[in-house]
């Protein structure tokens, strides 16, 4: 979409530049500065990882406890992204992001300084509040700056390498961080960049919103969606401890299906509905979003176990264990940048497939992994076809979710396919880390603890291969000729400001 900015004739001698211009000039400054707030986002996912041992001596976790430094934010950011995206379109992109980054930011601040368990914990929460903001106003960012086509696919390109490699550079830095400093410096690296991003996003990023005739809020949908989504990541969070098939699991597990279903009804009968329905007829958005989700549930979990392997099984130290996903977080950024070219050239549905099948290969070498193998021989070449693949997965997979999608949905469109990612990690990690016990206890009758824990971690990449080619097979299915997204309603131009 075109920046809807006419120039101003000028009324002195001295000829003015026309903000149009202004914006174009400062477009790359721009799509950086929105680059480092999702880094940020996707960064603090990963980062706590390597550092929770030394948090748990630290301030005293219980081991029961300790899941919340990862859960608290999951909890929030998962709940709250679909509003985030939402609030972006009403009341202005650049504000949410400016918003979402200071809160960030001052959250990041309470985490380093966190002298108790629960202290550390509702700040991490907080963190997930502003992420919730910031990730959806970042993406619907580029959306409405950029038009649709070979500009936009190359600003989702790099928008896909961070977010792809950002997993991986949050756990190299919380191994690194955590060795050479404290487990707080993984939360002080934040304040810097989070700092940058308030100061420098309204004079670099032009302020958009949705133009509509009305602005009434949605407060029964935003009510209800943010309700079943927390519950349903808290119940998922739960499930490990109270077990699958408890009480408690399944009563949470209904409740959370009640409300989206609740959500449907309200939506189908709201003026001004926070998700549209018919925002599902575009086909390409419904089938992305399928696969984000997809790709989200095998993601978390390879990151997380390939971790364990190594470090449980293998016995690397934290910053060899961080070090090693170096070369899938430059093999990311290198593949995004070629995926942005492929999706021009070759289209859409071959990019997404072609790294969704490359994931599934990767998850049939790691079920062979041994417990005494060395990096080289067994961990290598899967790292290497995962530096591949997830490239192309993430940039298909961005580019599909906004085909078709007006100007005036952005928000609601990055909303979307981030909650699908999360709500999948959430699921996945869940699942697997069930599955991985399970199977680990039911070993360690007859085996050595490292056969053991291998064979668990064999269950869990059987999972995520599955997840993989089923993803795969909804971009294949699903992913064609996609049609506008809420055709019926009449389209209405962006709102631009250069302040």
């Amino acid at each position: 979409m075109r920046d809807n900015v006419q120039a101003v004739a000028p009324v002195t001698s001295r000829p003015r530049t026309p903000p149009g211009d202004r914006m174009t000039r400062h477009r790359g400054l721009a799509l950086g500065l929105i680059l480092a707030a999702q880094l940020l986002v996707v960064i603090d996912g990963s980062i706590v990882t390597l550092a929770l041992p030394a948090i748990q001596r630290g301030l005293g976790f219980s081991p029961a406890g300790l899941q919340w430094v990862l859960s608290g934010y999951a909890l929030a950011f998962g709940g709250l992204l679909l509003l985030g995206g939402r609030l972006a379109d009403l009341l202005g992109r650049r504000a949410i992001l400016i918003t979402g980054a200071a809160m960030f930011t001052a959250a990041s601040l309470a985490c380093g300084l966190a002298s108790s368990p629960g202290l550390l914990i509702g700040a991490r929460a907080a963190e997930g509040l502003g992420a919730a903001l910031m990730a959806p106003a970042a993406l619907s960012l580029i959306l409405a700056m950029f038009p649709e086509g070979p500009q936009r696919n190359t600003a989702l390109g790099a928008y896909g390498a961070v977010s792809g490699a950002g997993g991986a550079i949050g756990v190299l830095a919380g191994g690194m961080l955590t060795t050479w400093l404290s487990w707080r410096w993984i939360f002080f690296v934040s304040l810097p960049v989070g700092a940058l991003i308030v100061a420098g996003a309204a004079p670099l990023i032009p302020e958009s919103r949705a133009a509509l005739a009305h602005r009434r809020f949605d407060v029964a949908g935003a009510v209800t969606v943010t309700g079943g989504l927390s519950l349903l990541v808290y119940a998922v969070a739960t499930a490990a401890s109270h077990g699958w098939a408890s009480p408690a699991t399944a009563a949470l597990l209904a409740g959370a299906a009640a409300l989206l279903a609740l959500l449907i009804v309200i939506e189908a009968r709201s003026a001004s509905p926070l998700l549209p329905l018919a925002f599902f007829r575009n086909r390409a958005v419904a089938a992305a979003n399928l696969a984000g989700l997809l790709l989200g549930g095998l993601m978390f979990p390879m990151f997380m176990f390939l971790s364990l392997y190594m470090q449980q099984v293998l016995g690397y130290p934290p910053i060899r264990a961080g070090l090693a996903f170096l070369i899938i977080a430059v093999g990311i950024i290198i593949s995004s940048a070629l995926a942005q070219h492929l999706v021009t050239r070759a289209g859409v549905r071959l990019v997404l497939t072609a790294g969704l099948a490359g994931c599934a290969a990767a998850q049939a070498l790691f079920t062979r992994l041994p417990a005494a193998g060395s990096f080289p021989a067994y961990l290598l070449p899967g790292f290497v076809i995962v530096a591949a693949a997830l490239g192309l997965a993430f940039v298909g997979d961005l580019i599909a979710s906004a085909i078709g999608v007006r100007p005036a949905d952005a928000g609601l469109a990055s909303g979307l396919i981030s909650t699908s990612q999360q709500i999948g990690g959430a699921i996945g990690l869940a699942v697997t880390a069930t599955v991985a016990a399970a199977r680990t206890t039911a070993l360690l009758r007859g085996h050595a603890p490292a056969v053991a824990l291998t064979g668990g971690f064999h269950d869990v990449f059987l999972i995520t291969g599955t997840l993989a080619l089923a993803a795969a097979l909804a971009a294949v299915t699903l992913t064609g000729r996609a049609r506008p997204a809420m055709a019926d309603a009449a389209p209405t131009p962006e709102r631009h400001s250069g302040q």
